[in-house]
């Protein structure tokens, strides 16, 4: 499929009709009077490319790949030349461009799952009746609370995911010495019901937001201290101001929930069971900044969570909660759900900007920033799931109480995403400046009492930590004085049974498959590290060189953060390439 133009194959009835579903109800984008003559208005009144993405969805599950005949009349129905459509599709793992069987089981082997082995993964699979599917081996899939998972493809259905399939205790989801705050609903409240969650609590904050009025609730939030939890962790308020203040333009905030990193879990626990409290959340966040649109972008993955927001937007929309006159005032705003379709690297925002709009989730170059040329090139407000959650909170209890919790320059609660060798894995609530050790103890120590190797803090991207560093305290000021990461919350245990080599070679195989491939810093670096960690003899220098390169030189944090692991388990002395005999 290279051509420009249409070719022979024509779609199945299962597959046009599949695509109708998707893309018939949705009429062309609306624009605004004073784009009518810029950045092609007349053109955008009829672009309606970003269905392509829940278009080729369509396509997978009706047929269970996309096929040249689907392609055709995706590109046909809305305006893409099909070399672009099919060059979306090839870019995601969860889409196949060839035949496959019509169960498709994708086993997790990703750091966390492999402490449990793929051999029991795919025993249990067995045992389950999931023999005769065509089984491949997954980046991680945000189970790792689970102690391994998979997830089941099967054609004519949507996605499912299967958990606890080997190795691990129920996890559990508890909060430290500040009580539950952002999980306070998770596990008590029905999340298919919009009547419990207002029983609990909901959309008071939505409420008083109204009551304050918008440059009030990014007053609130500035004051507060909110840093974004997904890495950055830049200041929430500065980047709202920065969209408000683009006045007389179309303005959209955005949910990143592609969490994909290694080890991760906290947003898929808190959208699957407190899914109205994003809703609410990205609610009051485009109230903020004035913006009548909101989207909400969630990892393929995670098809329960999917199917809980596709729910509670739903239910909000009936209630009067989204639409044309949100809770009876003169503001509209509604919520469209992205799903993703396996791509670590649209965790990038540029990247997410790009799969949303119906093009491959590559980032690009900045300056220039979403906060003046986001989605669509418009003004865009963009937070990950934990840190839309604590709007709310500030909202109702004030800026002052928010920042009486944690310490000087971390305001707040942290979640945190203990996997692997741990006694109860689970989510964690702690305030900022806790420490490592604690955060560690609180969720029972090392499984099975044995000695403590390491600890890979803040994700595939972190660092290592050994135990003589497991009293650092966990703030952005603790983390930066001890030259660790927070990232996004991870906390994976290694007991002394386990191969570290293995594990930072499964790290660098990962950032090498998930490069976008677009620029040669990343594409060629993380394949050269993985082939100096295999190689008889590592060069230091070489590595040295590499490092230098891809930090310095790569588009986006994918390349830059892709040895950081590496790195620190060098400086810490741990073993990081295998012996060779």
């Amino acid at each position: 499929m290279t051509e420009l133009r249409l070719g022979p194959d024509r779609p199945t009835d299962a597959e046009r009709a599949a695509v109708d579903a998707v893309v018939a109800p949705v009429g062309p984008a609306v624009v605004a009077e004073h784009e009518r003559f810029t950045r092609g208005g007349p053109h955008r009144a009829r672009d309606r490319r970003h269905l392509l993405l829940p278009a080729l969805h369509a396509l997978q599950e009706a047929a269970g790949w996309i096929s040249p005949g689907g392609v055709n009349h995706v590109a046909a129905t809305l305006g893409v030349p099909p070399a672009e459509a099919f060059g979306v599709a090839s870019f995601y793992d969860l889409f196949a461009t060839e035949p496959q069987p019509s169960t498709v089981v994708r086993v997790c082997d990703d750091v966390a799952c492999r402490l449990f082995g793929t051999g029991a993964i795919d025993a249990a699979l067995d045992r389950a009746g999931a023999g005769g599917a065509a089984r491949h081996h997954s980046p991680c899939l945000g189970l790792c609370d689970h102690g391994a998972g998979a997830l089941v493809q099967r054609t004519g259905a949507a996605p499912a995911g299967v958990r606890a399939v080997a190795g691990a205790s129920e996890p559990v989801v508890e909060a430290g010495s500040c009580g539950r705050r952002l999980v306070a609903r998770v596990g008590v409240v029905d999340p298919a019901s919009l009547d419990d969650y207002r029983a609990h609590g909901g959309y008071a904050a939505l409420e008083r937001a109204f009551a304050l009025g918008a440059d009030a609730v990014i007053a609130a939030v500035t004051v507060a201290g909110l840093r974004g939890r997904g890495g950055a962790a830049f200041p929430t308020g500065a980047k709202w101001r920065a969209v408000a203040d683009q006045a007389g333009r179309t303005r959209h905030v955005v949910a990143n929930a592609d969490e994909s990193e290694p080890g991760t879990f906290k947003d898929r626990v808190l959208m699957e069971g407190d899914p109205f409290a994003l809703v609410e959340a990205l609610t009051i966040a485009g109230f903020a900044v004035g913006a009548h649109q909101g989207w909400i972008y969630v990892r393929g993955e995670y098809p329960e969570a999917i199917g809980a927001l596709r729910r509670a937007i739903a239910s909000a929309r009936a209630a009067g909660l989204l639409g044309p006159s949100v809770a009876g005032c003169d503001w509209a705003f509604d919520i469209e759900l992205r799903s993703g379709a396996g791509a670590y690297i649209c965790g990038e925002e540029t990247a997410l900007f790009n799969s949303i709009e119906g093009r491959r989730g590559e980032p690009r170059n900045k300056p220039p920033f979403p906060v003046t040329h986001g989605l669509f090139g418009e003004p865009t407000a963009i937070n990950n799931v934990e840190t839309l959650l604590n709007v709310p909170g500030i909202v109702l209890g004030g800026a002052d109480a928010f920042r009486a919790v944690g310490t000087a320059e971390s305001s707040g609660t942290r979640l945190f995403c203990l996997s692997g060798h741990v006694a109860r894995p689970g989510l964690y609530e702690h305030p900022f400046g806790v420490t490592l050790r604690q955060v560690i103890d609180a969720a029972g120590g090392v499984s099975g009492g044995r000695p403590l190797q390491a600890v890979l803090l803040g994700g595939a991207a972190g660092t290592f930590v050994d135990p003589a560093g497991l009293d650092v305290e966990l703030s952005f000021e603790g983390a930066r004085a001890a030259g660790v990461a927070l990232g996004s919350g991870v906390v994976m245990l290694f007991d002394d049974t386990v191969e570290l080599p293995d594990t930072v070679a499964r790290l660098a195989r990962f950032f090498r498959d998930e490069s976008c491939g677009q620029c040669v810093p990343c594409r060629v670096g993380t394949q050269r590290v993985v082939e100096w960690l295999d190689a008889p003899v590592g060069d230091r220098a070489v590595l040295d060189d590499l490092v230098a390169v891809m930090t310095d030189a790569s588009i986006c944090g994918l390349g830059q953060t892709a040895t950081s692991a590496l790195r620190s388990a060098q400086r810490l002395g741990l073993p990081v390439r295998k012996e060779r005999r």
